[in-house]
């Protein structure tokens, strides 16, 4: 991957914000990700965020932190937190910013327990596809302390098939509805298509059982998101 988001969040936080990232879906026209939305503070963040830093205990890992600033308000807190990422850049700017325990390292890399593991912006996205779903949920089961969990987002993208008369054009035949392609783009250079999963929470919920967790929905969001709790 060329780490087009890596660049774009060291561009901002060098002060050389002159545009915002693109993307778009399989199923979706291009849409702008301003980068000032990615360096929110505790403030700035939807209620379902705030929700999952509130329940937050122990020693915390937050997956695919960005610019780190879920991790900077838990430390803020007097939380140990250890931040990964697969993007270089991302991890560059959250040691920039101060998040002091910031790795370059993909989940299914990742080997030490914690009391709690914070997947956030569409947390499912990672796992690619349904397929992947049990490989990833019986990881994270491996990376819990005892009586610990693990706070995760998605959406019930279903709507994205709804006509405007309310019928639903979804191919059955064509997988489960929320595996898309997703697309990236920053200043004119494109980055490989990566492949990005949003899960309904019944399903997410179907999952969980079949690897022996227990999922709980802690609260809906705004717009047909919604965030869970597993735990073992």
């Amino acid at each position: 991957m060329k780490d087009i988001f890596g660049k774009a969040l060291l561009d901002y936080h060098n002060e050389n914000y002159t545009e915002d990232l693109i993307t778009a879906t399989n199923i979706s026209e291009e849409d702008t990700l301003p980068l000032p939305y990615l360096f929110r503070d505790y403030t700035e963040m939807p209620k379902l965020e705030k929700q999952a830093l509130q329940l937050c205990k122990g020693r915390i890992l937050d997956v695919g932190c960005g610019s780190g600033s879920h991790s900077l308000h838990l430390q803020e807190k007097g939380y140990t937190i250890k931040a990964i990422d697969i993007s270089k850049g991302a991890i560059e700017v959250s040691k920039k910013r101060g998040v002091l325990n910031a790795e370059l390292k993909a989940l299914l890399e990742e080997t030490e327990t914690f009391d709690t593991i914070l997947l956030l912006m569409n947390g499912t996205g990672i796992f690619e596809e349904l397929t992947a779903v049990a490989k990833y949920l019986n990881h994270l089961k491996s990376l819990l302390n005892p009586k610990g969990q693990i706070l995760i987002d998605s959406s019930d993208i279903s709507y994205m098939y709804t006509d405007d008369d309310g019928g639903s054009w979804v191919d059955l035949n064509s997988g489960y509805p929320g595996e898309l392609d997703y697309y990236l783009s920053y200043k004119g250079e494109k980055e490989v298509a990566m492949k990005w999963l949003y899960l309904d929470f019944e399903t997410l919920k179907t999952a969980c059982l079949t690897v022996g967790l227990h999922c709980e929905k802690v609260m809906d969001g705004e717009h047909f998101d919604y965030l869970a709790k597993l735990s073992v």
